[in-house]
């Protein structure tokens, strides 16, 4: 059995075109994708116990990578901290006394990022942190604002993954909708664009879907079929 591992985003790509909700029929694919024998993990913005809980309930493979890269949920209470929080927190700070209208988000709890509203400007927080040589990654999920750790992103985390399962960059396919996911995308062979996603984001894609969202995600498996019937 030739045996695939989908890194897959959540917000934006098995959601219904922007809402929120989980596109039931995008997750009822990937649930099948894991019967057959393939890997579907979901690789995240939001926390890794949000991904996990969602892997959980959705019958995917049970293990999540949150927080852009940062932090990987292996287990209920099993977590791997790849970024560090505390220089999150000062460039927050930085950020938030310089710039008006900085203010963080409510999100589930982060251990190892900080999360703000997309309410300021992105690159004069960078401009602002570059010249007091603070060095984070500064990052627009199209859902909020992320602070993490220098060297973070999804295509970090995800590979520590791959590294675990002794995963082979040939058997990765990633879907994903948002910046954030390009880090993803260049350590997958395959790498699907959905058609909600920006033109720089379908540019670093090997696929692109017309359809958006949920709806990308199963234009996007119907493509691959051929591929997947080595099984």
């Amino acid at each position: 059995m030739k045996k695939r591992t989908f890194a897959v985003d959540i917000d934006g790509t098995i959601t219904e075109n922007g809402g929120g909700r989980i596109h039931l029929e995008a997750l009822e694919a990937l649930r099948r994708l894991t019967t057959m024998g393939h890997n579907v993990i979901f690789v995240t913005g939001r926390s890794s116990v949000e991904g996990y809980l969602l892997s959980v309930f959705g019958g995917t493979t049970k293990i999540a990578v949150g927080e852009n890269g940062g932090c990987i949920t292996i287990d209920s209470d099993e977590h791997i901290l790849l970024g560090n929080m505390d220089e999150c927190k000062k460039a927050f700070e930085i950020i938030q006394n310089n710039i008006e209208h900085v203010q963080e988000k409510h999100v589930f709890p982060r251990m190892t990022e900080v999360v703000l509203e997309r309410t300021f400007d992105l690159d004069l927080a960078r401009k602002l942190l570059k010249e007091k040589n603070i060095s984070v990654e500064l990052s627009d999920s199209q859902y909020a604002y992320h602070i993490n750790s220098p060297g973070i992103d999804k295509g970090t985390g995800f590979t520590k993954i791959m590294e675990k399962l002794s995963i082979s960059a040939d058997d990765v396919i990633a879907i994903g909708d948002s910046a954030t996911d390009i880090p993803l995308f260049r350590v997958s062979k395959t790498s699907i664009a959905l058609g909600n996603a920006s033109d720089h984001v379908k540019s670093e894609a090997t696929m692109v879907m017309s359809a958006h969202a949920g709806d990308g995600v199963l234009e996007a498996l119907d493509k691959l079929a051929p591929i997947l019937s080595e099984i």
